[in-house]
């Protein structure tokens, strides 16, 4: 069908109060040539690395502490909740703070910010290290989820502040940016088993310390001044961050969340009191957020977005692609380990295909996202999700790794890298410039919300499959309930597959064609 002949996103675009904009103070002449606040292209590409980094270092902790759960869990003494919070605990407070942090970040800058998160995510892993008991552990993961949501926002910010124009040059910088949620999850596992199976499961807390110190030394230097107008610290601020959106969206997804990640292991299951007082409360406080958003003048996110139907579209496409994404590596990886009987650093080495992979699939990306139509790249990514986690679901204790798992791998990358590649640069072109951590923020959130929800509904399905598994068919006892988790995940990212057969985006990032309006359409979707 033929697109209207405006940008894309423009429908939301159009809703939004043009006299608030605030222009950048960036001017790019030349949208392919480099950014004039970079003085060299190498402070450019170290620039796009350490936002990468940035929007990595959630997935990066999920995938280090999915190799060494088993490891911490015997040297600490953990119940399985307890390993479990490891990982709930950053998705958790990552989920709840990002639009606060992206407010916070559109309002009173975000250089600042970005560095300061950095740093303090490497102080914390390295206490992490130094953990004695498992509540601190715990405690350690849940404040290193914070730092994830006060780094994403601003990087992101800064991304679409500095690549306002669309542009291949723009396209090449998010495609990087958007690779560090699927990547920083695998090179996790990597660096992750390497470390503890040449020292112990501490060595990788120490290791994640030093590459984010690293990273947050780089930032000072490499990140340009954030020239966009700031906001004055008075009450007319103050309102403008929203504070009871704030409370809500903390106090609502924090306790949803919490609900799906304690949920099965709680002391008498989904029945426990508290746990449904905390689902009910928790969805309760999030759907008051939205009516309040409708209404109120400074809203934390302007509900008005999700009137464009492809914004709305790519989200859930995105929802349900995440879902079956992070639990199904997370349970494939713990499969290798408990079923194998694989050692950290061997589950690692089998996860490798999956980095490789990944480089090459957002190199590509970022050549063809202006040639090629960007709701054919989320079909694409939809049905390699959908095949990759067949393959896994069919796969048994004595079924080959290169058979099974090897493609799993490189298409479960595919989905992950393509959907991320298209829905950070469409959202992002969504919002206007003063907006644009906020526009990450919403991406983000998405993420964690349904990375809980997925981690919920998967450990109730391998905890029930793993209590009524008995001997015959195609899987042994030890496989059912990894089998069940992956089948879940087949199904989540299948159901993807409807929703991306509605959406109309054409291609991203080229030079902007006039086309003429299709019968009946004229909404707002478009190429750019």
């Amino acid at each position: 069908m033929a697109a209207a002949p405006v940008a894309p996103a423009s429908a939301a675009n159009n809703l939004v109060d043009e006299k608030a904009i605030i222009p950048s103070a960036v001017e790019i002449q030349n949208p392919e040539g480099r950014p004039q606040c970079f003085k060299s292209t190498t402070q450019e590409v170290l620039f796009v690395l350490t936002a990468t980094m940035a929007i990595a270092m959630g997935a990066f902790l999920s995938g280090a502490v999915s190799v060494i759960s088993a490891s911490v869990g015997a040297d600490l003494g953990m119940t399985t909740a307890e390993i479990t919070w490891m990982s709930s605990a950053n998705t958790l407070a990552g989920g709840a703070f990002l639009l606060l942090f992206g407010k916070l970040a559109d309002c009173f800058g975000r250089k600042m910010m970005f560095v300061l998160s950095l740093f303090f995510f490497a102080v914390l892993s390295l206490a992490a290290g130094f953990s004695k008991t498992p509540i601190v552990l715990d405690v350690l993961n849940g404040m290193m989820g914070l730092m994830t949501a006060a780094s994403v926002p601003p990087a992101q910010g800064l991304l679409g502040t500095i690549y306002e124009k669309p542009s291949r040059r723009k396209n090449a910088a998010f495609a990087c940016f958007s690779a560090g949620n699927p990547l920083g999850f695998v090179f996790g596992t990597i660096f992750s088993g390497i470390a503890s199976d040449l020292f112990n499961w501490r060595a990788s807390f120490f290791l994640l310390a030093i590459i984010y110190l690293v990273f947050s030394a780089l930032a000072m230097f490499t990140v340009p001044k954030d020239t966009t107008n700031k906001e004055p610290f008075n009450w007319t601020t103050v309102k403008k961050l929203d504070p009871v959106g704030v409370v809500l969206t903390i106090a609502g997804v924090g306790m949803f969340c919490a609900a799906l990640s304690s949920g099965d292991t709680a002391t008498n299951g989904w029945k426990t009191d508290y746990i449904i007082a905390m689902l009910i409360v928790g969805a309760a406080l999030i759907v008051a957020f939205v009516f309040w958003e409708l209404y109120y003048p400074h809203p934390l996110v302007p509900m008005s977005i999700w009137r464009d139907k492809n914004f709305s579209l790519v989200m859930i496409v995105l929802l349900f692609g995440m879902m079956a994404f992070s639990v199904a590596e997370f349970f494939l990886a713990l499969y290798m380990q408990e079923v194998w009987k694989w050692s950290p650093l061997t589950t690692a080495v089998h996860l490798l295909p999956m980095a490789i992979m990944g480089i090459i699939v957002n190199i590509v990306a970022g050549m063809i996202m202006h040639r090629v139509s960007n709701k054919a790249l989320m079909l694409v990514g939809c049905f390699g999700y959908t095949i990759a986690f067949t393959l896994i679901a069919v796969n048994t204790i004595h079924s080959s790794y290169w058979a099974f798992c090897f493609p799993s791998f490189l298409l479960a990358v595919v989905g992950a890298d393509l959907e991320f590649n298209v829905a950070n640069l469409y959202v992002a072109s969504s919002m206007p410039v003063h907006q644009q951590s906020i526009a990450g923020s919403i991406v983000q959130t998405v993420t964690k919300l349904c990375q809980s929800v997925g981690f919920g509904i998967g450990t109730a399905v391998f905890n029930a499959v793993g209590r009524s598994a008995k001997e015959g068919g195609r899987w042994d006892v030890a496989t059912k309930p990894y089998s069940a988790v992956f089948w879940f995940a087949a199904a989540a990212s299948g159901t993807s597959i409807v929703f991306a057969m509605f959406l109309t985006i054409g291609t991203q990032g080229g030079k902007e064609k006039r086309e003429d309006e299709d019968e009946g359409e004229g909404s707002g979707e478009a190429k750019q």
